[in-house]
């Protein structure tokens, strides 16, 4: 019999940490999962790491990514999500935390109708990692539709790759672009619920990311060029899917044409011009709001000083 869930993990030299990832994933309290780990090509002892939990527990496989794919996250995870063969899918870094109750409450809350994926919350820690879970099943939660794109871009209601359990179907006609080097997730995932999947979101924290400078994301905020680069053709990515469905608002745009500000040697701004299509009038409006927008941000923050000195 096929497993409920699909645990996708890529790796890429984490021999390290990625044995303390696998025993949070043996201790879910859920137990009907397989986990797909996929190897990026790494050239540390990963492999060595996990023979014995290879050979000792059958739910988890071990797959060297195939030329079919890209190099990459984004290649390693569609390979594993043609290979998964659960109902639901969800991803796990190679170097983090699952809760035990991860797998089984997310389970839980899809056994709802017309709820396609699950969100929940996601912590970040820095060392070693403090085993002190709490396992009540008391949350809030709130529903997530395509009226929330705009939260989610913004990153207001946060979409961490780890962070969500989806169902299959949701990638039936989406794949992660696997020319993204960062941002990846938060293309797709916008993507996937912009075409009408409806979720929910519970209050608890599920995941825990580790801090390391290692990280995809440690290298983005130290403008490493090649994830920056990712991150504007994300955004480029995402505006074009949107107006293709007819989801671009102006909030959204204009949160956009203000990120373009720090995107200027990846001619950010000229390129979502171009796939808007405006008319001349609109296009001359909004290149005006570009080429005087430092001075409305000077000026805003300015005035935010002067309010809270005051």
């Amino acid at each position: 019999m096929n497993p409920k869930v699909s645990i996708i993990m890529a790796t890429y030299n984490r021999s390290e940490y990625i044995l303390e990832s696998i025993r949070s994933i043996q201790k879910q309290t859920f137990k009907d999962w397989e986990c797909l780990i996929i190897d990026d090509g790494s050239t540390d002892n990963t492999m060595g790491v996990l023979a014995p939990v290879l050979e000792q527990d059958v739910r988890f496989k071990y797959f060297k990514r195939t030329s079919n794919y890209q190099k990459g996250l984004p290649g390693s995870r569609n390979y594993g999500l043609d290979l998964a063969k659960g109902d639901y899918i969800i991803f796990f870094d190679d170097d983090d935390i699952a809760h035990p109750q991860n797998l089984e409450l997310c389970v839980l809350e899809l056994n709802r109708k017309n709820i396609s994926f699950c969100r929940y919350i996601r912590n970040v820690f820095v060392g070693d990692f403090v085993y002190d879970f709490d396992f009540s099943k008391s949350y809030s939660s709130f529903f997530i539709d395509d009226n929330d794109i705009g939260k989610i871009l913004n990153n207001e209601l946060q979409f961490n790759s780890c962070a969500v359990m989806w169902k299959k179907e949701c990638f039936l006609n989406n794949r992660f672009e696997e020319s993204l080097m960062y941002a990846e997730e938060w293309e797709l995932y916008s993507r996937i619920i912009s075409n009408g999947f409806k979720g929910i979101s519970i209050n608890k924290v599920l995941f825990y990311g580790r801090k390391h400078s290692q990280s995809n994301t440690g290298e983005f905020y130290r403008k490493d060029p090649v994830r920056r680069a990712s991150n504007a053709q994300a955004v480029y990515l995402v505006i074009k899917n949107l107006k293709e469905r007819k989801l671009l608002s102006y909030t959204i745009l204009k949160y956009f044409v203000q990120v373009a500000l720090d995107y200027k040697e990846y001619n950010l701004f000229n390129r979502i011009i171009t796939v808007l299509n405006l008319s001349k009038f609109e296009e001359l409006k909004w290149r005006l709001f570009f080429v005087h927008l430092p001075i409305r941000l000077y000026l805003y923050g300015a005035l935010r000083k002067v309010k809270n000195n005051n």
